[in-house]
């Protein structure tokens, strides 16, 4: 869906800023916005290029750079924590070959840090793109993302 189709979905109402940007991120082909998906969104809702930037950046589930096809956000709540999840990261980082906020070098998975998924009774928990999984161990890790490897 381009752009302009995106923006007249929603009524250029400033409470529709965060619908408007969410549609944006996820209709780009790197899961980002674009200089110029802040721009339009701007000139849509008639506020500054400043004051969509700032909403972009508070969030950390809008991206200013490009990302990979898929996103892996890993819990580092304290529940997660205590459940090993520190080692999850360390492990992910070993087997994608990359920092957090780094893309796979071949665009499938970018990594990330969330603060809490929500889903406590199965920590460890990580969101890859928009489906929950928990009760992860590096196996379980492996098979999930084996498993998107092969949808693509």
């Amino acid at each position: 869906m381009n752009r302009e189709a995106i923006l007249k979905k929603f009524e250029p109402n400033l409470s529709n800023i965060l619908y408007i940007m969410h549609d944006l991120q996820d209709n780009n082909p790197e899961r980002y916005l674009a200089k110029e998906d802040i721009e339009a969104c701007g000139d849509y809702l008639n506020v500054p290029y400043s004051y969509v930037h700032s909403v972009a950046s508070f969030y950390t589930m809008f991206s200013l750079k490009p990302r990979g096809r898929n996103i892996i956000r890993l819990c580092e709540s304290p529940p997660c924590h205590l459940m090993g999840a520190d080692s999850l990261i360390d492990y992910l980082k070993g087997s994608l070959k990359v920092d957090i906020g780094g893309t796979t070098k071949d665009g499938m998975f970018t990594l990330e840090l969330t603060s809490c998924l929500g889903v406590c009774g199965v920590a460890p928990a990580m969101m890859l793109n928009e489906e929950m999984f928990g009760n992860l161990t590096p196996e379980k890790v492996d098979s999930i993302l084996d498993k998107r490897r092969k949808e693509i």
